[in-house]
């Protein structure tokens, strides 16, 4: 890629959700009229380009958009207006335990998820006794998923995402679950990529880190950019408060 390309580009992304507050009778299916939908505006019209190699951080109060615009950066949902382009291999850190089949080992997952998200045969054959001691989940890692614990799910999807040298990386703050032990590899890890060159793309209410860490933040509120700029972002939102 060259230097300071384009990353992840959002253009005047809008993000609805219909529901419904009653079971749908026959008669709501013949007439379209009698139907009582409802949408919510996750997110509203929303355009930003990240560059290559910027760590970019969301902030705001819940309910502002932040998991949203990671979920359609993810392509775990899609939006339902505008255009979204992602240059490169990008990996969510998000659910952790997202694609891996109940049924299968640890190993056999480990390898049909690192294909899944882009992986080429020969990286997950280099990647795989990285990836299983990493996660660090023994003799579970011949044993069908459902037999996991939700920490060795975490562990194991987590070791996956790292080791799979994407160029985007896109985390959520709920990364930070997990035992202790596990905490302080997943955080030395993710200063490995922060020193890594790679575009990386956070979702937080951990204002001081990323403070010490980011150089983008992106301050979302009721789903649209109330402030785009450098850290000065986060001390604006602080002082909103007072």
């Amino acid at each position: 890629m060259r230097k300071n390309r384009a990353s992840v580009v959002f253009s005047n992304v809008t993000k609805s959700y219909f529901f419904r507050h009653e079971k749908p009778t026959l008669s709501d299916f013949v007439y379209f009229h009698n139907r009582k939908n409802e949408s919510f505006t996750a997110l509203s019209s929303v355009s930003f380009e990240v560059k290559q190699g910027e760590r970019l951080a969301f902030i705001g109060v819940n309910g502002s958009g932040k998991t949203t615009v990671l979920k359609l950066m993810a392509g775990v949902t899609s939006p339902t207006s505008g255009n979204i382009h992602l240059s490169g291999r990008a990996v969510s850190l998000i659910d952790l335990a997202a694609g891996f089949h109940p049924d299968l080992s640890g190993v056999d997952n480990i390898i049909i998820n690192a294909l899944l998200i882009g992986m080429k045969k020969t990286e997950v054959k280099k990647q795989l006794d990285n990836i299983i001691s990493f996660a660090d989940i023994g003799q579970f890692i011949d044993q069908p998923f459902f037999t996991y614990s939700e920490g060795m799910k975490l562990r194991l999807g987590f070791s996956v995402g790292v080791h799979s040298n994407p160029d985007i990386f896109i985390i959520d703050e709920n990364i930070a679950a997990g035992d202790e032990n596990f905490k302080k590899k997943a955080t030395t890890k993710i200063h490995e990529l922060f020193n890594s060159g790679k575009t990386i793309i956070l979702a937080s209410h951990m204002l001081d880190f990323i403070k010490d860490n980011f150089n983008r933040v992106i301050w979302l509120e009721k789903g649209k950019i109330r402030m785009n700029g450098g850290v000065e972002v986060v001390d604006s939102f602080i002082a909103s408060f007072k």
